[in-house]
């Protein structure tokens, strides 16, 4: 592959004639380098330069010109340019050193060999020269090139220094073999084994970081799966952890959850990139462990599952630092529903029952109905191709109704302050009953979703409460 013909973006030559005037050695380094060489689309372009990185990015910055946005972070000796659709970060070459209980390194000034040596992993070590000298040439010290070829994620120095000085690369590891589809080198894998424990320093923030972007890949089983061998699940998410136990009473055990929880969630990902229902898929049997029961009549059971699983969801969402806000909710209201139209699904499907769904579900039924076909996951295709078919039962039967009745979202078309007006109440109970009484019975189909239909309802109710002296 010529690399050079990756360079022909003008700001490398504006690089190349900043780093000749300011005598000093450049070179692009990490993620770009390691795109170029996988034909992967990448827009961050991470450039050290043995010397200032931030003399580097102001001399770029004025030959860019008008328009040019220049931010300097100092106290990290870095600094980033940003024009149009060109955003290159410059940083000093440098070596580190940790302390055992921080991630936060000690940092001197270094050289290029240096620089590549604190790298997390041989494949993001990788250098292209921006020098007019030897302008496009590889500098590849720990074979990232080979690397690369054969799919291996590999740290460039002892993996246990590497893990033990900054643990968030135990679950960069991981995403990058989950992203790209590479294999972990065994002696990379154990050393996240050994220290696991070690993400403990890492903030909850950097961990659902790492952990987004595993949900947000092609499969993201992949890194559920190595988080679940190499220990870091347990500590990071004990409660996805605990679907993975299985229990056996008399002969009769049930399928693996977590097993389960995968599939689902790598359904999704082929329907959808929406990073919070694919969180739904993750959180979706979360009650089971909890739930499950033996009856020697029915075997194993996990009643209210999707209940308990709901009520479960904002405190892990609080613990792991994830948003508590329509985000949670969502996921939250998922969890809750997500049996409903399976049971639709099963039962001869009533106008009152859907008219329901619409109504709980609002603008999210046709997440929940992808969720819902995601759930099937079982190996008896003919099982599995009824369901799918008796879910376009049930989609078809919701356009219908929506269709005729507006169901979706829908406010009673009577509010407390006409119930309290017309019957001269107060606010009481009897007006949250009454309105309650009304919004029943147009989900039940017994008056249409209409204000004149609505209102004689309110007065026929009103009589039988002895409220109404019309």
């Amino acid at each position: 592959m010529n690399l050079k013909e990756h360079l022909k973006n003008k700001i490398f030559q504006i690089i190349k004639k900043c780093a000749t005037n300011l005598n000093v050695e450049t070179y692009v380094i990490g993620g770009y380098v390691r795109d170029i060489l996988l034909q992967r689309p990448s827009k961050d372009i991470d450039v050290v330069v043995v010397g200032s990185g931030i003399e580097m990015a102001e001399a770029v910055s004025k030959e860019l010109g008008k328009g040019t946005h220049l931010a300097v972070y100092k106290n990290f000796g870095t600094a980033q340019v940003h024009k149009k659709d060109i955003e290159v970060e410059f940083v000093g070459a440098r070596k580190e050193s940790y302390q055992r209980d921080s991630r936060k390194p000690i940092v001197e000034d270094g050289t290029l060999e240096d620089d590549q040596n604190r790298r997390d992993f041989t494949i993001n070590a990788l250098a292209l020269s921006l020098n007019e000298q030897n302008f496009g040439e590889l500098v590849d010290p720990f074979n990232g090139l080979k690397d690369l070829e054969m799919k291996i994620i590999r740290t460039p120095l002892d993996p246990d220094i590497t893990f033990s000085d900054d643990p968030l690369r135990m679950m960069r590891a991981i995403r990058f073999a989950t992203q790209l589809n590479f294999y972990i080198e065994s002696k990379t894998f154990e050393a996240i084994e050994r220290n696991k424990k070690r993400i403990a320093i890492i903030s909850k923030e950097r961990i659902i970081d790492e952990l987004n972007k595993i949900i947000l890949s092609n499969k993201p089983s992949i890194g559920f799966k190595l988080l679940e061998e190499s220990g870091l699940l347990e500590i990071i998410f004990p409660e996805m952890q605990a679907l993975k136990k299985n229990e056996t009473i008399e002969n009769q055990s049930y399928k693996d959850n977590f097993l389960h929880t995968l599939t689902v969630l790598d359904n999704i990902a082929q329907k959808s990139d929406n990073l919070w229902l694919r969180w739904a898929a993750i959180f979706h049997d979360i009650g089971k462990p909890i739930c499950k029961r033996f009856d020697e009549r029915l075997g194993w059971t996990f009643h209210n599952h999707n209940f308990v699983g709901e009520k479960m969801v904002p405190g892990i969402f609080r613990k792991m630092k994830l948003p508590m806000n329509e985000k949670m909710k969502y996921v939250k209201k998922m969890v809750s529903l997500h049996m409903r139209p399976i049971v639709l699904s099963e039962d001869e499907i009533t106008d009152s029952a859907i008219r329901r769904l619409l109504f709980d579900a609002g603008d999210d039924i046709e997440d929940l109905m992808l969720l819902c076909e995601a759930d099937i996951t079982s190996k008896n295709q003919e099982k599995v191709k009824r369901y799918l078919n008796n879910f376009q039962i049930v989609r078809q039967k919701m356009k219908d109704l929506e269709e005729r009745d507006r169901i979706r979202n829908f406010q009673p078309p009577i509010s407390g302050q006409l119930i309290m007006e017309t019957f001269n109440l107060t606010p009481c109970s009897l007006v949250g009953e009454i309105k309650m009484i009304i919004k029943d019975a147009i989900l039940d189909g017994i008056i249409p979703n209409e204000y004149d239909a609505a209102y004689n309802y309110m007065i026929k109710i009103g009589k039988e409460k002895g409220v109404y002296n019309g």
